[in-house]
C-alpha cells in the first residue's frame, strides 16, 4: 500500500514513516500543506493520512481542495482537536476517518488498513437476476419474462442500484446519493416519480409485482409480498 503522510511535526513524521515502512507500507512525506496537496493530487496514493494544522494550508483546506477537484483516495485526519464539533469538522470537509492524538500506532494501522480495504475494488457482477426480471449490464438491457423493457437513463440507474440491492431496504437517503450524487434532500418527489414510472415498466401486466414500498423505510424490488 502505497501511503502519504502529510505532517509537518518532522520527529513524529518520521516515526510513523518509518513504522509504515516496517509493516510494508511505502511512505511519502509531505511537510506542510502546499506540498502535500501537490503531491496528492499527482496520484498514486491509496491512503492520505493528514494532520489537521499545517503551515501554508491546514489539513481540512487539503481535504476539501482534493475533493473538489474529485479526488477520491481515503484520508485519515489526524489531529489534537478531539471533540466533537471538531471531529465532525474533519469528516465534513471530505474525510473517512478522524483519529485523535495521542494515539496509538497499532489503532492508527488497524484504521488505515480498514480505509484500504472499504475503497478496494469489488469485483463487479454483469448481471442481475430477481425473479424473470434480467438486467444485463454488459448489453445495458432489461428484460422481464423473456420480453424487453426499454427505460431511461435514470430509470435504469435506479432499477440498477435496487438490483443491487435485491431483497433489502433501500432508503431514499441511499438513492439520492449513489442514483443522483445528491447529497442533500432537494425537498422534491423526484424519487417518487421515478419509482412510479419504474414500477409501471417493470409490474405493469404481470400477476407478481417486484418493486415494493416499504412504508416509512424506502423501496424493495424482490419476489413475493413485502
Amino acid at each position: 500500500m502505497r501511503v502519504l503522510l502529510i505532517e509537518d511535526d518532522r520527529e513524529t513524521a518520521h516515526f510513523l514513516q518509518k513504522a509504515l515502512k516496517e509493516n510494508g507500507h511505502a511512505a511519502d512525506l509531505a511537510e506542510d500543506g502546499e506540498a502535500g496537496l501537490a503531491m496528492a493530487e499527482s496520484g498514486g496514493y491509496d491512503i492520505l493520512i493528514v494532520d489537521r494544522m499545517l503551515p501554508k494550508l491546514d489539513g481540512l483546506a487539503v481535504v476539501k481542495s482534493l475533493r473538489t477537484i474529485g479526488h477520491r483516495t481515503p484520508v485519515l485526519i489526524l489531529s489534537a482537536l478531539g471533540e466533537v464539533d471538531d471531529r465532525v469538522k474533519g469528516l465534513r470537509a471530505g474525510g473517512d476517518d478522524y483519529l485523535t492524538k495521542p494515539y496509538a500506532y497499532t489503532e492508527l494501522l488497524a484504521r488505515i488498513e480498514a480505509l484500504a480495504r472499504r475503497s478496494a475494488p469489488e469485483e463487479q457482477e454483469t448481471r442481475y437476476t430477481v425473479g424473470d426480471l434480467v438486467l444485463d449490464r454488459l448489453a445495458h438491457r432489461v428484460t422481464r419474462g423473456g420480453e424487453p423493457i426499454t427505460l431511461q437513463p435514470r430509470e435504469y440507474r435506479l432499477l440498477e442500484y435496487l438490483m443491487k440491492h435485491a431483497g433489502q431496504v433501500v432508503t431514499r437517503t441511499m438513492l439520492l446519493e449513489n442514483v443522483w450524487d445528491y447529497h442533500f434532500d432537494p425537498q422534491t418527489n423526484v424519487i417518487d416519480v421515478h419509482v412510479s414510472r419504474l414500477r409501471g415498466k417493470i409490474d405493469k401486466g404481470f400477476s407478481a409485482p417486484l418493486l415494493h414500498t416499504v412504508r416509512g423505510a424506502g423501496y424493495m424490488i424482490r419476489v413475493g409480498a413485502e
